[in-house]
């Protein structure tokens, strides 16, 4: 029994279906090859296996190993490959097996993947994505756990993205696929067996921001697995008489400023939460930003948490390195609070 069929037993009335986030992304991968004949997937031990996390679980039995076939552990001839497939029409759909493994591939990335749409004045486009595990939380060591999506958010020509909840798992791996343009989809791996509706009608457009929670004292600013801690927090924050606003960015790039921005002018205050270290990071760019365009309607520093600027700390020490609750709420009480002084 695959994935896609052990997960998605419970239909709702209104048509939408619980799953888990990898049921999403599984269910997201055979739909894409059922409907392009062009769609391919492949990876490490993404056939007979199903995958490590067993995202392509089910997918080779079902379609043949044309569509779904395992690799070399070869990052860089995996990638390659890819780049030569997207030359040559298809629209392959690659597993780096783990965030940091997806490295000795990084030179194949920025050097063609991300150029060769710019390099041919887009008479050569590039409809490939690049699935990566990313993030802490499943008490592995550091190659397992590394949050890089800085690397690639910095890289013009890719567009990254990466998902909170199964419904954008499904949605945006829709859209990913779809693009022309190459894709770097970063899964959050603490998110796999979260659960939670999913409706394949629903469609969404790669770079746009959504928010997750309205709120009027503070807007809290996350992506992939830091988007249920925000709303934890401001869940307590509720309860100690605060109203907190969430916005799940979900694209690293493009940035949807204009979401984000009006988020932040409503209320007037900001933290940004991440799992990356904190410096020259992701969510040091949206710092920026929201102080370029929402300055005049601050009432306070935006704050960040941020993972700390070490190495990934070990399994043992995890949830000292990975943000909090309680930081969050520790960041929220110092964004000035006059009428409480």
């Amino acid at each position: 029994m695959t994935i896609a069929q052990d997960d998605t037993r419970t239909e709702t009335a209104s048509g939408t279906t619980t799953m888990t986030m990898a049921a999403a992304l599984n269910r997201a991968l055979v739909d894409a090859i059922e409907s392009d004949p062009d769609v391919v997937v492949f990876g490490e031990d993404v056939g007979a296996l199903g995958g490590v996390f067993r995202i392509t679980d089910g997918l080779t039995a079902r379609f043949g190993e044309e569509r779904c076939f395992d690799t070399p552990l070869a990052e860089s001839g995996i990638v390659g490959t890819a780049v030569g497939m997207a030359m040559n029409g298809l629209r392959p759909v690659v597993e780096m097996q783990f965030d940091a493994f997806a490295l000795p591939a990084f030179e194949q990335v920025v050097s063609h993947v991300a150029k060769l749409g710019n390099r041919t004045r887009g008479g050569m486009r590039m409809p490939l994505v690049i699935r990566i595990p990313f993030g802490g939380g499943i008490g592995g060591v550091e190659h397992h756990c590394d949050s890089s999506e800085a690397y690639y958010a910095h890289t013009p020509g890719l567009t990254v993205v990466s998902p909170a909840t199964p419904q954008d798992a499904y949605s945006l791996l829709r859209a990913a696929i779809a693009s022309p343009d190459p894709v770097i989809f970063l899964e959050p791996k603490k998110l796999y067996w979260a659960k939670g509706e999913v409706d394949t009608s629903i469609t969404v457009e790669l770079g746009t921001a959504r928010i997750a929670r309205d709120g009027t004292d503070v807007t809290l600013l996350a992506y992939g697995a830091s988007v249920p801690l925000a709303l934890e927090a401001a869940e307590v924050a509720a309860a100690e008489g605060r109203s907190v606003q969430v916005v799940d960015v979900r694209s690293l790039s493009p940035f949807d400023d204009a979401t984000v921005t009006a988020a932040v002018k409503s209320t007037g205050r900001a933290v940004v939460i991440a799992e990356a270290p904190g410096y020259v990071s992701v969510a040091s760019e949206i710092q920026a930003r929201v102080f370029e365009r929402c300055f005049e309607y601050l009432a306070a520093p935006v704050r960040r948490v941020t993972g700390f600027d070490t190495p990934y700390a070990p399994p043992k020490l995890e949830h000292w390195y990975l943000p909090d609750v309680d930081r969050v709420l520790d960041a929220i009480d110092t964004l000035h609070w006059e009428d409480e002084a």
